[in-house]
């Protein structure tokens, strides 16, 4: 049997945990959360192409571990 690896601070709970969270919601529940999240004045939606989401990921690792860094 494989080892699932699992990123920093992340376990089979806390995986399970998510899952749980959005197979239990409601429709009206998931647009209020997708709604909330667009709102955040701190971040942006970005449509990409799927073929640049491995170095999108890559960028974002970097830059979240020069802001622990800091």
């Amino acid at each position: 049997m494989k080892q699932t690896e699992y990123p920093a601070g992340w376990d089979k709970k806390r995986v399970q945990a998510v899952l749980t969270h959005y197979e239990n919601q409601n429709e009206d529940e998931a647009a209020e959360e997708d709604e909330t999240v667009l709102a955040d004045p701190s971040q942006v939606f970005v449509k990409i192409p799927f073929e640049l989401m491995p170095q999108v990921r890559d960028l974002l690792a970097r830059y979240n571990q020069t802001k622990r860094a800091a």
